[in-house]
């Protein structure tokens, strides 16, 4: 999914950038060239597969006969190179074949004909095969864009700075191509102070993504609305469990009220953090919906937050008898707030060891807000090899003075 990071430019942080820094000659590469380095490579592969071949057969004796071998160099190129180019470099292994065969004074026997005959074939075998390839690949392309609209509309990009607080986030779904998922996130200015939600819907696929707009969308409503944060989290449970017992097939969803739904409650719901930053204070109240508890960094020290009474996640208020509270903490200027989806936490690595988030947060905390969330989620990616079992999102908050 495409990240949401953004860099805070002069005239919203009152800093001057950093002069340029000019990259020393002879110097690693650039990762746009190494890209394009290795794609170039990857294309060349057929002509020096033809190249190997040929030289083999040249300086080999007759009786191995390794110009069959050049019936992979078009399977290869289907797989790497466009069609037009597929098409030449399968002309060229049969003219190049038919000139081994002339110089070895095996031209016109059978064995040297049915090589010839099984290389044409080949050849038209992977065209039909590449010219597949490429459907798919625009298909995809295609799909992919209407995913990243759809991220779009559903989640906006998080402004570089609201008031006094800069923000910068960042969003990873499970499966790359699809560039969506159930984790979600939205900061918004109301009357009522900068309010924010960081949330996470269980499950994956459609029904996740489905739950996630509703959450945001109701969230944007009711944050606009709702004079008080609790309200706010309370009407977006009861949001949760009509959506939930809207899915069930209820003929009464509007006015569900849980009764015998123990099950369907354990199977489907979302955890959330909702933070309001009130105008002119130096707090942030938090209201905590079985959602991972966020990290305050303060003069470069980071601490968990706790909360006394953490609330149910959306869509099990009923069952669990757990009404939300809003807690209030010091959030000065210079302080930091690193709101994130369990994705970020419960990653493990090969070994099996989990992603030591807290541990990451401190040692990057002493970096500018969008260096900060960039290094974290490079350590994400790392930790899992670019492998990701679950959806992972991170908001990271900055007070101005």
């Amino acid at each position: 999914m495409t990240s949401h990071t953004t860099d805070l430019q002069e005239s919203t942080t009152g800093h001057a950038p950093a002069p340029t820094r000019r990259k020393p000659m002879g110097g690693p590469a650039a990762p746009w060239n190494r890209r394009t380095g290795s794609r170039a490579l990857l294309a060349s592969a057929p002509v020096l597969l033809i190249v190997v071949v040929g030289v083999t057969d040249l300086l080999t004796p007759d009786w191995p006969h390794v110009t069959p071998m050049m019936a992979a160099v078009p399977v290869l190129a289907a797989v790497l190179l466009p069609w037009r180019a597929t098409a030449v470099v399968a002309l060229a292994v049969l003219l190049i074949t038919a000139l081994l065969q002339w110089d070895a004074g095996r031209y016109g026997h059978p064995d040297a004909n049915v090589t010839l005959i099984t290389l044409f074939v080949v050849g038209l075998t992977s065209l039909a095969a590449c010219s597949l390839r490429q459907r798919r690949e625009r298909q995809l392309h295609r799909i992919r864009s209407v995913a990243e609209t759809a991220q779009c509309a559903l989640m906006h990009p998080l402004p570089q700075r609201i008031g006094s607080l800069a923000l910068s986030g960042v969003y990873l779904p499970a499966e790359s191509d699809a560039r969506i998922g159930g984790d979600f996130y939205e900061a918004v200015r109301t009357p009522y102070g900068t309010r924010m939600v960081i949330g996470d819907v269980r499950g994956k696929g459609l029904e996740a993504v489905g739950a996630s707009a509703t959450l945001l969308g109701a969230f944007r409503d009711l944050a606009f609305r709702e004079p008080s944060l609790t309200k706010v989290a309370e009407q977006l449970d009861a949001r949760a469990r009509r959506h939930i017992a809207a899915l069930d097939g209820d003929p009464d969803a509007d006015s569900f009220d849980g009764r015998d739904t123990n099950a369907l409650f354990t199977e489907r719901f979302a955890t959330a953090l909702l933070v309001e930053f009130p105008p002119g204070e130096p707090v942030a109240r938090i209201v905590h919906c079985g959602h991972p508890e966020p990290y305050i960094v303060h003069a470069g020290g980071v601490r968990v937050y706790e909360p006394d009474q953490p609330g149910a996640p959306l869509g099990l208020g009923d069952l669990l008898a757990a009404r939300p509270v809003a807690q209030t903490v010091p959030f000065g200027p210079g302080d930091r707030l690193v709101l994130y989806t369990d994705g970020f936490i419960e990653a493990r690595d090969r070994r099996g060891r989990f992603h030591d988030l807290a541990a990451h947060v401190q040692a990057q905390a002493g970096r500018p807000l969008e260096a900060m969330v960039a290094a974290l989620r490079r350590d994400l990616l790392r930790h899992v090899r670019r492998d990701l079992d679950d959806d992972a999102a991170l908001v990271a908050l900055e007070r101005f003075p």
